[in-house]
């Protein structure tokens, strides 16, 4: 027996005691606890500071929005902070430590700021640490920096592992209580596939705490036989301790299930925690509803929780939170908790309820107080005495806890996830959720229905009619006698007036009362703005708690409804998810996969050097026996290809295909060059541009058939630009008739470049590719010896004769080695991205080093694609502002350097002949270099201020990084063959 542990009750198992400790101190719990009630029952009550503040605080609630009992679990590269203790299954070993304070929990530095609490108001930061400027990096930013957030992690890679799984269902149940036991008992028995998530580590939700008997024994002992027939039905999935944290497109739901946060020794052959993407036909939000604090002055202090959280501990942990508990209420709940303490022998030291009259009826021998509220507490670590004020006479009444019931708010957040905004109900006095449609439905508390009958019924009736949208009978649900329930009924008191103390309605962020009165003086009465003011509501509960306390009261201020005043927006997450379950196995060296081109197998055997570029592992170069530097190899491979030919692998274009009888208005519309009467069988180089007029990406477009069309991407840019693609054809124009598919993996793609590369392809091509037959940005399909069937494209990338051949990626090595073979008595030779990167600098072609999101196609010289007769793509409008058209834009340019012995890195500044270097005299940047072996000197690509009227100027190229500064000539970007004769070839 502890201090606070009732003699008997609860659903602990009091045979197996737990040891645990909080901050270094031993204490013992039982099998069943969470943390909280496990401090509870030794009498530790203070168990944090408040954020601002640093006011003494003690667990509010019972359930995961609880917004002062966050704690420290664990220790070195195990630390958890910010982990509620009301959700915290107890284990032996458990290490807890409160936060938020130094050097102790009971003596603590930071309480300061509670004295200074008059000069540290709502908005005090915006106002205070304006003046002087100077002092905002040097002395505002580190304070405030080091006083924000709450708990502490560790450095250290954690060492233990994390997975993601994927699940489909008919029926997806949240919540485990009444409600969402009869939902998922009826979904199982009429052979739905159904999933039950509770977050609790018990299945049961309320009926875990409740005392009305249902079938004449106790609500747990139903509860245990639901959930055992349901563990027995081979299409049901049970998850307890899993939150579902996200509503997602497509009726898909986001939910961490904690594997192994209730123990000590983790083992290693299992994940800690499990995030699961859940397919749902249909769902069923049986959440319940969250009873809400009151707000009266010191009603922060320890020792003060909900009512239901009272009724919680003692009727499932057997722990008392005091023993002389005093019930404020504005409703039948209060008087609920007040039985059930008179039941396990707890002293009620009164009964205060702030309606004058109601029908309900107080336990034999318990005081009640009619019309009364309590507008102040005493005591400091604990509460110790309230005032109770009765009609202007105020009472000083002794206690040691008070349990305060404001009311109930359905547990919606989930069906406002996706920009539904919930809806107030005058009856309930309650926000309630919108209709979001068949995919995910609300019951039980959760809709608004608190008694115990109505929650089995509607769960019932709910997934009844779940069952027959999806075309079975459904399964009857025979119902269970319950026991007399309390009138769920209450009036809303938004705040006590007058209160001497503060009256708190955020607790974690110390937002009382007064900072919402300033708010609306001083212009920020708009719920969002008042969120954003007062912080009420960004603490870790994200105002689950205390925000409908917050839309009373400015609703009250302001002389409108609480429907006038709205909520904040709901979003992802429900509750906090760690890092280590959002990336999984994502971590290390697999943080991304390791991507390898179909011709990997190709270069590895021709000896290439390999990199990571982006999300592939590219060849880089092919050195050769007696080069000693990548540059040998690099100024081999350049030589070679413009004398002879080359074989370059470019797998790693994004290609998407474009199907559709509006295909060519859809690409037309994405592009800003012409593409609508491309002619069938031919290529164009396309420009794609962002809303505001600047390069989104650059590649080819093939049409391959009239309803046919073939897009080349950026490597980088693949992924982006499909989902650039998708937004365009959902959102922007729905009635095109068009569909696209990624088929970046099926082909292995090859480039032969080089004055000798016809004659080469056309050695394993059966089709006649001569320069008549197979003209510049020719692209159709071919035949390979040995009847292939393979995608040619006469496209250049290096400003040499070259084909892009594409074969299905399976017979990509044995092709490569066709071409290599035929090539052999030709001097073909292998190159790679260092080659492939030195080939298009010589012929000023760009690449994302250029194209960096701040360039506009006449800033990299490519103004002339602009489709000025085209009615509309995207970009077109905002490409036209004066800014992006002025005279004095930087220019893409080339630059040849005036020394030899220098050489010129990218990110380098430009600046004129004698200027000194600062950002004022700044005239643009470098951003591509290399030393060219066909000019035998160091070039490069850059931008620079109205660059194009500058050709043959000197400028210093600064580079403050090496402390280097080298002078270069401006020129032309295309460095060799202006004239493309050797491309037209």
């Amino acid at each position: 027996m502890t201090a606070y542990r009732l003699a008997s009750g609860g659903l602990v198992d009091r045979s197996h005691a737990v040891r645990f400790s909080f901050d270094g101190k031993s204490l013992t719990g039982h099998a069943g606890d969470t943390l909280a009630s496990a401090l509870l029952a030794n009498d530790t009550l203070l168990v944090a500071r408040s954020f601002k503040y640093h006011r003494p605080r003690g667990v509010v609630t019972a359930g995961p929005s609880e917004p002062n009992g966050l704690v420290t679990v664990g220790s070195g590269a195990r630390r958890d902070p910010n982990t509620k203790a009301t959700v915290a299954e107890l284990y032996d070993g458990l290490e807890a430590r409160s936060q938020n304070r130094w050097p102790s929990l009971a003596y603590d530095v930071g309480a300061v700021n509670n004295l200074m609490s008059r000069f540290l108001s709502a908005g005090f930061y915006y106002k205070t640490f304006m003046w002087p400027a100077a002092f905002w990096e040097k002395v505002y930013e580190p304070l405030i920096r080091r006083a924000a957030g709450l708990g502490r992690t560790d450095l250290p890679r954690d060492p233990d592992s994390y997975e993601k799984s994927w699940a489909y269902c008919d029926l997806l149940v949240v919540g485990s209580g009444p409600t969402g036991l009869s939902a998922a008992l009826v979904a199982a028995r009429s052979g739905l596939r159904v999933i039950l998530a509770e977050q609790d580590f018990v299945l049961g939700g309320a009926l875990l705490s409740e005392t009305t008997p249902i079938g004449g024994e106790p609500t747990y002992v139903f509860a245990r036989r639901v959930v055992e027939e349901l563990q027995n039905s081979p299409n049901v999935t049970l998850l307890p301790r899993t939150t579902v944290f996200g509503w997602y497109d497509d009726n898909v739901f986001g939910a961490v299930e904690r594997v192994q946060k209730d123990v000590a020794v983790v083992d290693a052959a299992k994940p800690v925690e499990r995030m699961w993407r859940i397919v749902a036909k249909h769902a069923i939000l049986a959440t319940g509803a969250e009873e809400r604090p009151l707000v009266f002055g010191g009603n922060d202090r320890p020792g003060i929780l909900t009512a239901s959280a009272v009724s919680t501990y003692a009727n499932r942990f057997g722990v008392a939170a005091g023993k002389s508990v005093i019930v404020f209420t504005n409703g039948a709940s209060g008087y609920r908790t007040a039985r059930d303490l008179a039941a396990q022998g707890v002293e009620i030291a009164a009964l205060i309820d702030s309606r004058m009259a109601s029908g309900d009826v107080a336990p034999t021998g318990v005081r009640l107080l009619h019309g009364s509220s309590i507008v102040d507490t005493k005591g400091r670590y604990r509460v110790r005495a309230v005032v109770a004020d009765r009609g202007g006479f105020e009472e000083l009444i002794a206690c040691d806890a008070v349990a305060m019931s404001g009311g109930w708010s359905p547990v919606i957040h989930l069906a406002c996830q996706r920009g539904g905004k919930p809806v107030w109900s005058e009856a309930l006095q309650a926000f309630m959720a919108p209709d979001v449609g068949a995919g995910l439905v609300m019951a039980g508390a959760a809709a608004g229905h608190y008694r115990l009958s109505e929650c089995f019924d509607d769960g019932a009736r709910k997934a009844s009619a779940i069952v027959e949208a999806l075309g079975r009978p459904a399964a009857g649900l025979e119902r269970t006698a319950i026991g007399e329930e309390a009138d769920p009924s209450f009036t809303a008191l938004w705040h006590v007036p007058g209160a001497k103390s503060k009256a708190f309605v955020d607790f974690q962020n110390d937002v009382h009362t007064k900072d919402l009165g300033l708010a609306v003086r001083e212009g920020f009465g708009h719920v969002e703005h008042a969120k954003r003011y007062t912080t009420g509501g960004m603490a870790t509960d994200q105002g689950k708690l205390g925000n409908i306390n917050a839309i009373g009261i400015l609703a009250g201020m302001r002389g409108v409804s609480p429907a006038d005043v709205g909520t904040t927006t709901f979003r992802p997450f429900y509750t906090p998810v760690s890092f280590g379950a959002l990336a999984g196995t994502s971590i290390g060296e697999h943080a991304m996969p390791t991507r390898r081109s179909p011709l990997h197998g190709w270069a590895a055997r021709n000896g290439a050097v390999f990199i990571d570029a982006g999300l592939w592992y590219r060849s880089s170069w092919f050195p050769k026996a007696g080069e000693k530097t990548w540059r040998e190899s690099v100024d081999r491979e350049v030589r070679n290809v413009r004398e002879n030919a080359g074989l370059c692998d470019v797998s790693t274009l994004g290609k998407i295909e474009v199907f559709g009888p509006d295909a060519a208005e859809f690409l037309n519309r994405l592009y800003c060059n012409p593409v609508l009467k491309l002619p069938v069988g031919k290529a164009r180089y396309g420009l794609m541009l962002r809303e505001d007029g600047m390069v989104y990406d650059d590649g080819t477009v093939s049409r391959l058939g009239d309803q046919h069309f073939l897009v080349t991407t950026t490597t980088a840019m693949a992924g982006g630009v499909l989902s650039h693609m998708e937004f365009a054809a959902q959102v922007l124009w729905p009635d095109l008739r068009v569909r696209f598919l990624s088929v970046s993996d099926q082909w292995a793609q090859m480039s032969i470049a080089g004055p000798k590369a016809r004659t080469i392809l056309q050695a394993v091509v059966e089709d006649d590719i001569s320069g008549a037959a197979f003209p510049f940005l020719a692209a159709r399909e071919v035949r390979l010896k040995g009847n292939l069937k393979a995608r040619l494209f006469r496209i250049s990338f290096s400003g040499e004769l070259a084909y892009e051949l594409a074969v299905p990626a399976g017979h990509g090595e044995a092709v490569a080695d066709a071409l290599m073979r035929a090539g052999a008595t030709h001097g073909i030779c292998a190159y790679g991205v260092e080659t492939l990167n030195v080939l298009r600098l010589e012929k000023g072609h760009v690449t994302h080093a250029e194209l960096d999101g701040r360039v506009t196609p006449d800033d990299a010289g490519l103004g002339r694609m602009m489709g000025s007769g085209k009615p509309d793509f995207i970009g077109k409008r905002l490409s036209t502002r004066f800014g992006l058209t002025a005279a004095d834009r930087m220019h893409l340019v080339g630059l040849k350097s005036m020394e030899v012995e220098k050489d010129m890195r990218a990110g380098a500044h430009l600046l004129k002949d004698g200027a000194k270097p600062s950002t004022i005299n700044d005239q643009g940047w470098v951003s591509s270099t290399c030393f060219s072996p066909t000019l035998g000197g160091h070039i490069a690509l850059a931008f620079l201020k109205s660059g194009r009227e500058r050709y043959g100027e000197k400028i210093v190229v600064w580079d403050q990084l090496r402390g280097v500064e080298t002078f270069a000539e401006v020129c032309d970007p295309v460095f060799v063959d202006p004239e493309n004769t050797k491309l037209m070839a």
